[in-house]
């Protein structure tokens, strides 16, 4: 049950990020050939495109979220795509239905294939069906509610399973052939193989692309006791009404749901809305026909629809590479006014200090250069304090950067004095020669000018660039200092977020187990002070960085929280990616925080008798579940007078866990002998657990901060190097002793001491 559940759990993870990635559903080709056939014949306004839009899932969905997302008032009770459409500029409207792609698999030789095209119309066909029962039904419904409305909840409810045909086509035939054989619902199938379902994506879509809330009820509810729900939570009753209209398509047989369990009684949810039997009879024979309307609007019956697609795609291809030409000059007349704050707008839009220092300046580099139109530019920040090297921006071509590392001449200014606390445009080539040196491109001498980054009245670097006319240095010098400000400005923020968090890990450093002086190991009471003290301070430094966590996660909460609001309403998939890179980066801040946090104060221990054997062979399960791997070479040796210690089984486990997973790792991509022997300490009332290993072992400046929190002596990209803090924290509160021995040649023996009885 664990494996089956944990490979659940992996595909639920698997699909939820399939799942983050999508930004609309799929349309059929011959939704698709509709479109294209109106773009060319000019009928692209919101009232021309209404009837397809309401008619087709994926369109609607795109439509209903930029309806959304640019703020459209609905009014309550009286909902109108086509109106609402109509307060929008037509090119959004035009731009966004063009986005949704059309899904089609094109190799038909192949079963499945074949079968995805099948089911592609099907699901539509079904979509369609629940549409027009649910706004008929709550037209009818006492009291009466949105009709329109309920149409589009009914036309999305299915959103979960169109998404998933959308990330896995062949995926979702193999569940709806095993429903269908089993005769049952395709949630259950789902949640077996997926381990989430349909119900589930589509709420989270409808959540994720702003949908309005009849959609996201009904979507997640349908599937579930709508009857009882509703009367609980009365704005629930949409589900029911889409629920009711699922049970009237499916018993007329109008497309295909992939579900194959009996439809839902009518019965009672007719009854909850206050539906008589004569209007369900009335409902479900206006339904073939109200379904064929809407098949004839999006083509569903055109025999060769792909070709259709293709063919409608050209010539609307060819009709905007016209318009382009046409929207190309007068662009070119456009951006000779483009102001410079404009420039700055977009850089602080698309940039926040907690994408990371490095990246803004390189970011900021080729704007420069592509805004100004510039030869190559150079941009360097001055490091803290007084190092020997330090790292270059370099943008040659058209936004093409790198970064390099340059040497620092020893009595020689970084930067400037001249431009040190006030703005200025210098010849780079007079103050900072010793830097172009070493740079392996060559920046012409009398065209490169140099100015600052200011932040808070001083520089914090420096930008040079070629001027391909050194005459327009004193035209564009005011705009240069605007320009070269702004980015200041938000390179100082991020060099102090930096620092703050170097601060942060040199912090923690101190929570670390304090060791206890020679001289105090022959003298008990002054040792129990000592530990006293040291007991009393970890007390004290804990309560400290759970304010500083407060003060961190709550800034931490707004960049991650307006940053996914502004990725969720962002189109473009660059500043999408940006924009997903501050709230990776925020989580990432809240995780060391976390670390921080578990590590200055852990649970206290829940000390029981605990077999060693045992102990043992779960922290060795936990290794291979950690660094994914079965292949350990692992031999555990226990003495025969070991039987238990005295310790909280699972700090204990996860310790020594982290111990044979540092042992695993010594030995690169490699495997070799890891051996851990028991045995009772010379006193009796300890047990001695040693872990040794033949790896790369460390050096002594390696092993000294072996266990002091974030340290690691892995290259950059690495964890956090938290194993070995944890570990060493945990034996202490589990009343033990850790000592290490590593010598490269040798390996590495990690020797833990733990109470063999509840009285020590």
């Amino acid at each position: 049950m664990p494996d089956v559940l944990s490979d659940a759990n992996i595909a639920a993870q698997q699909v939820e990020l399939a799942m983050g990635r999508l930004d609309s559903l799929s349309t059929l080709p011959c939704v698709g050939a509709q479109l294209f056939s109106r773009l060319k014949q000019g009928r692209l306004s919101p009232s021309a495109l209404a009837d397809v839009i309401e008619s087709d899932p994926a369109l609607a969905a795109k439509s209903l979220s930029l309806i959304s997302r640019r703020g459209v008032r609905i009014p309550k009770g009286r909902f109108s795509l086509g109106r609402a459409l109509d307060e929008l500029p037509e090119h959004e409207v035009r731009d966004a239905v063009l986005s949704v792609k059309a899904f089609q698999p094109f190799d038909l030789s192949d079963r499945a294939d074949g079968l995805c095209a099948t089911l592609g119309k099907d699901l539509l066909l079904h979509s369609l069906a629940v549409a027009c029962c649910a706004g008929d039904i709550a037209a009818a419904a006492s009291p009466a509610m949105d009709s329109q409305l309920a149409y589009f909840a009914g036309l999305l409810h299915d959103m979960g399973k169109l998404a998933l045909r959308e990330v896995m086509p062949k995926g979702l035939v193999r569940i709806f052939e095993e429903a269908e054989s089993a005769k049952e619902c395709s949630c259950a199938i789902e949640q077996k193989h997926l381990g989430v379902e349909h119900t589930i994506i589509g709420k989270h879509l409808a959540q994720k692309w702003r949908l309005p809330d009849a959609v996201v009820l009904a979507a997640w509810l349908h599937h579930n006791e709508t009857v009882r729900i509703s009367r609980d939570m009365p704005e629930a009753r949409i589900a029911a009404v889409v629920q009711l209209a699922d049970s009237i398509a499916r018993r007329s047989g109008v497309g295909n749901s992939g579900s194959f369990d009996p439809p839902e009684a009518p019965g009672p949810i007719a009854e909850c809305l206050g539906i008589s039997v004569d209007q369900l009879r009335q409902i479900r024979e206006n339904l073939p026909a109200a379904v064929a309307e809407k098949s004839k609007v999006l083509g569903l019956d055109l025999p060769d629809a792909v070709a259709d697609y293709c063919g409608a795609a050209h010539a609307a291809a060819a009709h905007l590479a016209r318009e382009h030409s046409e929207m190309s000059l007068e662009n070119r007349r456009l951006q000779s006014s483009a102001s410079h704050l404009d420039f700055a707008a977009d850089f602080l839009f698309e940039t926040s200090p907690a994408v990371g220092t490095a990246n803004i300046a390189e970011d900021f580099a080729a704007r420069w250069q592509k805004f100004y139109q510039t030869g190559m530019v150079c941009l360097y920040l001055i490091p803290p304090g007084r190092l020997d090297t330090m790292e270059v921006v370099v943008v040659e071509k058209l936004l093409h950067s790198r970064v390099v590392s340059v040497n620092v001449p020893a009595e020689t200014p970084v930067l400037p004095a001249a431009i040190a606390g006030s703005f200025a445009v210098l010849n780079a080539h007079d103050h900072i020669g010793w830097l172009f040196e070493q740079l392996d491109v060559d920046f012409d001498a009398y065209r490169t000018k140099l100015v600052p980054l200011l932040c808070g009245g001083g520089a914090v670097g420096a930008i040079a660039f070629e001027l391909h006319y050194p005459g327009d240095a004193e035209l564009f010098e005011e705009k240069f200092r605007i320009s070269a400000s702004v980015a200041g400005a938000v390179l100082g923020m991020a060099l102090s977020r930096q620092k703050q968090q170097h601060f942060a890990e040199r912090f923690s450093r101190l929570v670390s187990k304090p060791k206890a002086p020679a001289d105090l190991l022959d003298k008990p009471e002054e040792a129990a002070a000592s530990g006293a003290r040291a007991e009393d301070s970890l007390g004290a430094l804990a309560e400290m960085a759970a304010g500083a966590a407060h003060e961190l996660n709550n800034p931490l909460a707004v960049i991650s929280g307006r940053a996914q609001l502004l990725a969720d309403a962002e189109d473009d998939v660059g500043k999408k990616e940006i924009l997903t890179q501050i709230c990776e980066n925020a989580r990432e801040a809240s995780g060391i925080i976390e670390d921080l946090m578990s590590f200055a104060e852990p649970p206290r221990p829940r000390a029981a008798e605990t077999d060693v054997r045992k102990m043992l062979d779960e922290a060795v399960q936990l290794t291979n579940r950690k660094i994914n791997t079965g292949d350990l070479d692992v031999e555990i040796e226990v003495a025969e007078d070991v039987e238990t210690i005295f310790v909280d089984s699972a700090q204990i486990v996860s310790a020594i866990a982290n111990v044979i997973s540092n042992a695993a790792e010594s030995y690169g991509e490699q495997t070799g002998p890891i051996i851990i022997a028991a045995d009772a300490a010379e006193s009796g009332e300890m047990v001695k657990l040693a872990v040794k290993d033949r790896g790369c072992a460390m050096d002594a400046a390696t092993l000294k901060k072996a266990t002091q929190p974030f340290f690691s002596a892995k290259p950059a990209g690495r964890k956090r190097g938290m194993g070995l803090a944890y570990t060493a924290r945990f034996i202490q509160l589990n009343k033990g002793t850790l000592n290490i021995i590593s010598e490269p040649g040798s390996g590495t023996v990690v020797t833990i001491c733990l109470p063999a009885s509840e009285s020590i």
